[in-house]
């Protein structure tokens, strides 16, 4: 789906409307066969059945509250500092077209304290923007949307979408905010994906309603600049992204560009070589998707993709894994159907799937995990957040637990919190 903040907001009034939260541990569904739709140039693969995994036994750790942010946010990032604290920037603070604010503030969260704190402000307001740790302790946040119709702080953005090309850094020891280079496109919802050379792959953006830009760019920490690299074979956007252990990267799926005017759900991948600085086709993915379900680099080389949008509002709970070398196979389906979920990888490998919402037939709005074990390929129940949520953060703690902040929630107990649905409040998973 285009993530607009009207169609975000179309998305929660009916989630509200029929108030199911999924508090309890994922269901168990009947096998059912995805076929994948195909587009820019990308032929169609053949269906593929994916078994569900039918999570048994007690859920695996444990939920609890944590203190809430100074301030209710979504569509934020959430990025682990070397020290341990959490650096949590910018979002937007309503789901209404009419009133909502893009936020340039930022706080820290101290997992040893379970306390959050204030930090320095971005320069600038943005949500739908990226964080990048990098490699010599600094924080790249780049792009992002503040649309000047509604604030006067934004910066002159000149593209009708509200993207930016503007870029900063935070620096943690003295909790300031430095304008760095901007970006050569503006963009938002765009990925940004750290290379193994420590330089920073920026690719995909929509510019317009069906107007998508081919063109990525890295950012070098030594210099400060954006330089243009290779363009994409498909213009896309909403894809996923993924550093590669060779010092690449791949990106797959997401909304590709079909003519000047159109585009549709693809399921092509390509993976950029640094050295050449171009991008070549990989095999496709089993099931076109786009952005909103799980991407992680597993120990085995592998990538795991998992849920996501469909196309059409339908949600996946298909999983599947990419060996760059080989392509892909099917691997343990989740046990529900999960778009706008959050995931984080753990130290022992296990990849944590959490939140969403499932719209085709109840319309839930999710609070419950679900692991998935690469050395079964099955997935087991992780229990349930006190909130279900949607476009909230889920980060990996120094100490081996996650920490959920914010997003579009609903109250475990069925009743809305907040008259907009967005929230400030927090929570600690530990495995």
């Amino acid at each position: 789906m285009t993530r607009t903040p009207g169609r975000v907001r179309e998305l929660v009034v009916a989630i509200l409307l029929v108030a199911g939260c999924g508090g309890s541990a994922p269901t168990s569904s009947m096998p059912a066969a995805a076929t994948s739709s195909a587009g820019a140039g990308t032929p169609a693969t053949t269906a593929v059945t994916f078994e569900p995994s039918n999570p048994s036994g007690p859920a695996v750790g444990t939920w609890r509250q944590t203190a809430s942010m100074s301030v209710a946010r979504k569509l934020h990032t959430a990025t682990l500092l070397p020290d341990g604290k959490v650096l949590v920037a910018g979002g937007m603070d309503s789901d209404d077209d009419a009133s909502f604010k893009s936020l340039a503030s930022a706080e820290l969260y101290d997992p040893g304290r379970g306390t959050w704190s204030a930090t320095g402000s971005m320069l600038h307001p943005r949500a739908w923007h990226t964080a990048t740790l990098l490699p010599n302790g600094l924080v790249l946040v780049a792009g992002g949307q503040c649309p000047g119709l509604y604030e006067k702080t934004c910066p002159a953005v000149e593209d009708p979408s509200g993207a930016m090309p503007d870029a900063e850094l935070y620096d943690p020891k003295t909790g300031t905010w430095t304008a760095t280079g901007s970006m050569i496109s503006p963009r938002f919802q765009h990925t940004a994906t750290l290379l193994a050379d420590g330089r920073v792959l920026a690719a995909g953006a929509e510019l317009a309603p069906d107007l998508f830009i081919a063109a990525t760019e890295l950012y070098d920490p030594a210099t400060g600049r954006w330089t243009a690299t290779g363009d994409l074979l498909t213009a896309r956007w909403q894809h996923f992204a993924v550093g590669l252990p060779d010092g690449g990267a791949l990106v797959a799926g997401g909304y590709g560009a079909t003519s000047p005017t159109t585009h549709a759900l693809v399921n092509s991948v390509e993976l950029y070589g640094p050295g050449t600085g171009a991008w070549r086709a990989g095999s496709p993915l089993l099931v076109a998707r786009a952005q909103g379900g799980a991407a992680a680099l597993l120990k085995t080389g592998r990538v795991l993709i998992a849920g996501g949008d469909g196309g059409g509002d339908h949600m996946l709970a298909a999983a599947e894994l990419y060996d760059p070398a080989t392509g892909t196979r099917a691997t343990g389906a989740m046990s529900t159907t999960r778009a706008e979920l959050s995931s984080a990888m753990l130290a022992d490998g296990r990849v944590l799937a959490v939140g969403g919402f499932d719209v085709p037939g109840t319309g839930k709005l999710l609070s419950s995990a679900e692991l998935y074990d690469p050395s079964t390929g099955a997935w087991r129940s992780a229990g349930a957040m006190h909130w279900a949520r949607f476009d909230f953060t889920a980060t990996l703690l120094a100490d081996g637990r996650v920490l959920v902040t914010g997003g579009s929630a609903i109250a475990a107990d069925h009743v809305v919190s907040a008259a907009d649905g967005v929230s400030p409040w927090a929570e600690i998973y530990s495995p």
